[in-house]
């Protein structure tokens, strides 16, 4: 065990819980970039390793009544076979590609959802600012096809790319479904649990994951993210963002040139 990666770990788990975000977006880059992991072996790690990690944070949020079941079922019924295929697309890509052509392919994929990921994070804050005050969280109707139509997407994008599973969710719940903060950051780590469950033991069939690695991590993730989850609704968000972005926009740099 290294307790270099679970220091690591414990950082991202505390951005996991404050946000919903910062899993695959911080993560996955660091196992490329700092521990020198293929790509495809690091979407895999950061799968399994998003999906344990979440699960403390959902049972936390759970607990806090921080979770819209209704919007999460509607978003499960397209998660479940977008992160599926994804992850099915991953390994066909492994097996009928050499691998340096198939870590490019990855690499590239992963460097085109941050730059969509920090699109989304700027419309969102863009939508914020011209949207004025809340509507009372009953009087926001629940746009169902809307939901599926995001889990479908958003979960095939995370099957791929391991990236998606807090930032694409929130930042488009937020500008089709503006519940509380709160609540919005619970019902995403929830769905994560499952979108990141679902692509991980898909990408463990396919040999992509190093489990020595997730051990280090959730170490120190676990109660990074319980720590997270318990101030959520107390801590103000835009620094943990502008980080976020400026991860991302290094990341997608490395990874569209190299």
């Amino acid at each position: 065990m290294d307790w270099k990666v679970s220091v690591v770990g414990f950082v991202v788990g505390v951005l996991i819980g404050l946000t919903g975000m910062g899993g695959g977006t911080v993560m996955t880059p660091l196992m490329i970039f700092v521990f020198h992991m293929h790509p495809a072996l690091a979407v895999g790690t950061d799968l399994v390793y998003s999906s344990l990690t979440k699960m403390a944070g959902a049972i936390q949020h759970i607990r806090q009544r921080t979770v819209d079941f209704r919007a999460l079922k509607f978003l499960a019924i397209g998660t479940v076979p977008g992160a599926l295929g994804g992850s099915l697309l991953v390994g066909l890509l492994e097996r009928h590609l050499p691998m340096q052509h198939f870590n490019t392919v990855v690499g590239r994929a992963l460097g085109a959802v941050y730059i969509l990921v920090i699109a989304s994070m700027v419309w969102r804050w863009w939508a914020a600012r011209r949207g004025g005050r809340r509507k009372p969280e009953g009087a926001v109707p629940l746009p169902r096809l809307g939901l599926v139509a995001l889990g479908l997407v958003a979960g095939f994008l995370v099957g791929l790319t391991s990236v998606g599973s807090g930032t694409l969710y929130i930042a488009v719940l937020a500008l089709i479904y503006p519940i509380a903060s709160a609540r919005m950051v619970g019902t995403d780590i929830v769905v994560g649990v499952l979108v990141t469950g679902v692509a991980g033991l898909t990408h463990m069939a396919f040999g992509n994951v190093d489990l020595r690695m997730v051990l280090s991590l959730l170490v120190g993730s676990i109660p990074g993210i319980l720590l997270g989850s318990k101030v959520t609704v107390r801590l103000p968000e835009p620094a943990v963002r502008v980080g976020l972005m400026a991860m991302l926009c290094w990341s997608s740099w490395n990874l569209l040139l190299r």
